[in-house]
């Protein structure tokens, strides 16, 4: 018993993505192509092809991107493609009226291509006339769609010439939407899917594209497309044998990325970007002349051929064959690892130029932007890492952090395994493993250190940026320039010690017991004090060490410090606003006693711990009252004043912001210095 076939179920189930939106329209210009070559054989010169865009009548626009200068183009309705060819002779009609027709199999054909022109299209009408075999030409009409399967028209006599017309005809919307819409993008389309012919001995009929009065030769496309072809490659993976036509494509075209295309039967089903998947293949390379070009390569095989899906938009093989040590079946894996070995070779040249200017390029980054990696540079380096020369510099930080990264962790590895062997008889090579991981580890410090460095340079960069006045002449909110120092309203319980930048100030800020920042001295867990005075910063240090604690002595209080931050230029300063004065008082509210560490131990009243007031402030003439009010002597640069509180007991310094940023740059100058930063 015969089986039944449902034309509208087998439509149904063939795929046919949005992003191939062309691809029935490609395939009837492949089939055109076979229908020349089927009647000119080796003077495929002598065909023509022809695609004509048909839009639509109405004046609906396309609202689509057209362009910078270019008016809207109407909606894409339908194509008609005209050809040369050998025509729809009865062994072609017999093929189209049979799905799944192996008629032109030993060329590729799965015989699905007309699926495809009703997945995207209401319907499609042919016109086609053929040899008769008895000196005449006979024509055939018919139309084809879901509802109404192939309808035959009247047949003609008396023409004279072969050929057929392909209309497509109701391009469904959601495919229309998709598709690429102005004549270039589409003759552009239709070369890259069908170059394969115009690379191979004998070329391409003459295939146009036209869009109403506008037509595009696609054998121009070839010369505006190729710089240059390549020898033809042959390779072997696991007794398949592949080709691989080699090009060099001019800089000009829209193809900017190395690219594989993966083709079957004569046709581009894959297309895969190669940029990075080998050292030194990023974008444009330049040949010997310094000539850009963009390589791509087509990739051909019967394997390719045998294995490709039905719709023609992928491979029936596997990315990666399981147990690839046991089997030898061939994965798209195994394809491409091979294929990046013979590109390497192919463009040896190249590449090794393209990776020199990767490596000036990092170089340059690193000696000016980021120094924390020129330490381990050389062992990034070994880790075969090459960039783009034309990275950015937010991407090439991110590179390089996570290749940092890499080395941590393996200095870490390593140093569980080298320790691991102490205590037992080492092997003979133990001296040289230890030597190599303190070596590394030596040179991730270094890095470290570097970030460190290359941090402070960039604070003091930040902070003399906010204590300048913007273009309306206003100055930065001192809580911005409180934030940068040490964020606000946390204590050192809350934050990291790299978080606070009190190192600008004083050095010694950096080591402390307790830090609290712009909050109420009652909710400090050091202080227990029922204030609810804010100062803007306040630390102290404690003597910790195991004999008095193995005495039981109570812990004194060696030292104190307040900070003031005013906001810049700020003019203000006066007996009830004066920042000397409080810090004062916050000193004393601390050494009053009753308070408590923070944790939990008593600190009895110790009336002369030192203390340490630091005001950040312009000397506006209402600063500059208030130091000579407090009795404190000038600097020698005239930009700060200090001097000892002898009733308070307690060092007071004052300082401009241009002199806190100055002073913490000539700190830290030698630092800079060594690392290549700006010290100015």
């Amino acid at each position: 018993m015969a089986l039944t076939t449902s034309l509208a179920g087998r439509v149904r189930n063939t795929s046919l993505p949005k992003s191939h939106a062309l691809l029935p329209l490609l395939e009837a210009v492949v089939n055109g192509i076979q229908a020349i070559d089927a009647r000119f054989s080796d003077a495929v010169e002598r065909g023509r092809l022809t695609v004509r865009i048909q839009r639509s009548p109405q004046e609906e626009l396309d609202l689509g991107p057209a362009g910078p200068g270019r008016v809207a183009l109407k909606p894409i309705v339908g194509f008609n493609v005209e050809d040369n060819g050998v025509g729809f002779t009865p062994e072609n009609m017999t093929s189209f009226e049979t799905l799944d027709s192996d008629h032109k199999t030993d060329i590729g054909c799965r015989g699905v291509g007309r699926l495809l022109w009703l997945k995207a299209f209401d319907r499609v009408s042919i016109r086609s006339a053929y040899d008769d075999g008895a000196g005449g030409f006979r024509g055939r009409q018919f139309r084809f769609s879901i509802e109404r399967e192939v309808e035959p028209g009247m047949e003609e006599d008396g023409l004279d010439e072969a050929g057929t017309i392909v209309s497509l005809d109701g391009f469904k919307e959601p495919f229309q939407q998709s598709a690429v819409k102005s004549v270039e993008a589409i003759a552009r389309e239709v070369f890259e899917h069908c170059i394969w012919y115009f690379l191979r001995p004998g070329g391409a009929p003459d295939i146009t594209v036209t869009d109403g009065d506008e037509t595009v030769p696609l054998n121009d496309l070839m010369n505006d497309f190729v710089y240059s072809e390549m020898p033809t490659s042959s390779i072997d993976v696991k007794g398949e044998q592949f080709d691989m036509v080699n090009l060099c494509l001019k800089s000009s075209t829209r193809i900017s990325t190395p690219r594989l295309y993966w083709c079957a039967a004569s046709r581009v089903v894959v297309e895969e970007n190669l940029t990075s998947k080998v050292p030194g293949l990023y974008g444009k390379l330049k040949d010997e002349a310094s000539a850009q070009f963009t390589y791509v390569c087509y990739l051909s095989s019967s394997f390719l051929d045998e294995h490709v899906r039905a719709d023609r938009t992928a491979f029936d093989i596997p990315e990666q064959a399981p147990g690839a040590t046991l089997t030898q079946d061939v994965s798209l894996n195994d394809i491409r690892e091979r294929v990046l070995k013979e590109v390497e070779t192919i463009l040896a040249v190249p590449l090794s130029a393209a990776r020199e200017e990767g490596k000036a390029r990092v170089n340059e980054f690193v000696s000016n932007r980021a120094p924390r990696y020129r330490p381990v540079l050389s062992r990034i380096e070994s880790l075969g890492v090459t960039v783009d020369p034309s990275i950015k510099d937010q991407e090439l930080e991110l590179l390089l952090h996570g290749n940092l990264q890499k080395l941590e962790a393996t200095a870490v590895a390593e140093g569980q395994a080298v320790f691991a062997e102490v205590g037992s008889a080492p092997p003979e090579d133990y001296a040289e493993r230890l030597a190599q991981y303190l070596d590394m580890v030596k040179d991730i410090n270094q890095s470290d250190l570097a970030a460190y460095v290359s941090r402070r340079r960039v604070m003091l960069d930040v902070l003399t940026k906010l204590i300048r006045s913007d273009g309306h002449g206003k100055y930065s909110r001192e809580d911005a320039i409180h934030s940068l120092l040490m964020p606000m309203r946390t204590d050192s319980n809350e934050i990291g010690t790299d978080a606070s930048n009190l190192w600008i100030i004083d050095e010694r800020l950096a080591f402390h017991d307790y830090l609290a920042s712009d909050k109420t001295l009652k909710s400090m867990p050091i202080t227990g004090s029922e204030s609810t005075t804010e100062p803007d910063v306040f630390a102290t240090r404690l003597v910790d060490t195991p004999v008095l604690a193995a005495e039981g002595e109570k812990l004194p209080l060696p030292s104190i410090v307040v900070i003031e931050i005013k906001r810049p230029m700020r003019n203000d300063a006066s007996e009830g606003k004066d920042p000397i004065q409080q810090c004062l008082e916050y000193v004393n509210r601390v050494r009053a006693g009753g308070v408590k560490t923070a944790s939990g131990r008593p600190i009895p009243a110790t009336p002369e711990p030192p203390a340490f007031c630091y005001v950040v402030a312009d000397l506006t003439p209402t600063m500059e009252n208030r130091c000579k009010y407090a009795g404190l002597r000038p600097t020698h640069d005239g930009m700060g004043y200090f001097g000892f509180n002898e009733a308070y007991k307690v060092y007071i310094e004052v300082m401009s912001f241009d002199r806190l940023v100055n002073t913490a740059t000539e700190r830290n100058r030698a630092f800079f210095d060594k690392l290549g930063l700006p010290s100015s």
